[in-house]
């Protein structure tokens, strides 16, 4: 049958969330819940494309309009996520979403689109980045069994947290420990704070797939972890330490007990996410000694001739992270929630 592709109308929602989780490579940044969420708290346009025939959905791929730090127009598939890019369950479909999306970036002018997509298979023959790399880990309701597939120097770290009475609490709504730890850490970093309602967006459209886990030494949290819970998998998202509490091990204690409590609710995979290669989270992931996976992102160049340089090696991108770093906390409150949206 033929296949037409449309933009996303109501009446497809049930429908779209259904393929999505049926999907091999469906994420939760695919679900409609992750739309709301982010057009809730930073208002892009969306652009969320299916395929279809008389039978129904064949394709997917959901795009926002974003304007980065040059003021200029792109799409991504999708701002803030790790993966996104074309769900389709056949060459049919991603042909067909794929001249869509070369007409419509056309007709939006936009500079660029970037697809983030997790899998080779998702790919459209767009130009390919090579920058991130994507680490997994099979769980298992034995506990043994975790720490003895963890990389020795990671698993003495956990043990000692162990060791020093670390204990866990869960969160579903209350995520102010989460975002005052969460925050103070992203200026460490050099990087702006996310407005507090992006957190409660996230915690309400995805309810009963996320939470929050606070690691305790006695009453202080000395670790956090925003986690999502997507079919056989576990995804820490965001996460964060206190400064100065590297000596109780929180963050390997942290990640070892969120992998033994999911794997004993009977999920099977740990999914550490993305991180930039041989940055520091990339050579901190890569000691747990995890299935690493590198993610074929791919670019649709448009208007622009070059990709901006989001790289650690940029000076000007340095100098504005150490001048983020030493801003008082009450200014990058206010500033960073709307900054933030221009570095999707």
């Amino acid at each position: 049958m033929m296949i037409s592709v449309q933009e996303l109308e109501d009446k497809h929602a049930q429908a779209w969330d259904a393929f999505v989780l049926a999907h091999p490579y469906g994420s939760p940044f695919h679900m409609l819940a992750w739309k709301r969420s982010i057009e809730e708290t930073f208002g892009y346009t969306s652009k969320y494309l299916i395929a279809l025939d008389g039978n129904g959905i064949r394709g997917v791929l959901p795009l926002f309009i974003v304007r980065n730090l040059r003021l200029r127009r792109i799409m991504i598939s999708s701002p803030f996520a790790v993966y996104g890019g074309v769900l389709a369950d056949s060459e049919e479909a991603k042909t067909a979403l794929r001249r869509h999306l070369e007409r419509l970036a056309q007709s939006l002018r936009v500079e660029y689109v970037e697809l983030r997509n997790a899998c080779p298979e998702q790919c459209l023959g767009f130009s390919r980045l090579s920058r991130y790399v994507t680490f997994t880990q099979p769980l298992s309701s034995d506990e043994g069994a975790i720490l003895r597939s963890i990389r020795l120097k990671a698993r003495n770290m956990a043990r000692k947290g162990i060791k020093n009475g670390l204990t866990t609490r869960i969160q579903t709504d209350d995520f102010q420990r989460f975002d005052a730890l969460y925050s103070t850490n992203l200026q460490r970093l050099g990087t702006p704070r996310f407005p507090r309602s992006y957190f409660a967006a996230l915690l309400k459209n995805f309810q009963g797939q996320i939470d929050i886990r606070e690691t305790l030494h006695g009453d202080e949290v000395v670790a956090v972890a925003m986690n999502l819970y997507f079919r056989d998998r576990v995804l820490p998202y965001y996460a964060a330490s206190a400064c100065g509490k590297n000596y109780l091990a929180p963050n390997n204690f942290l990640y070892f007990d969120l992998m033994r409590a999911a794997g004993a609710a009977g999920y099977q995979v740990f999914d550490f996410g993305r991180s930039r290669k041989f940055s520091g989270s990339y050579e901190f992931k890569r000691h747990w000694g995890m299935a690493q996976k590198d993610l074929p992102y791919e670019v649709l160049m448009v208007r622009a001739r070059e990709l901006p340089n989001v790289s650690p090696d940029n000076s000007t991108l340095q100098i504005g992270m150490k001048i983020w770093r030493r801003l008082p906390s009450a200014v990058t409150h206010i500033v960073g929630p709307r900054l933030i949206r221009y570095v999707a």
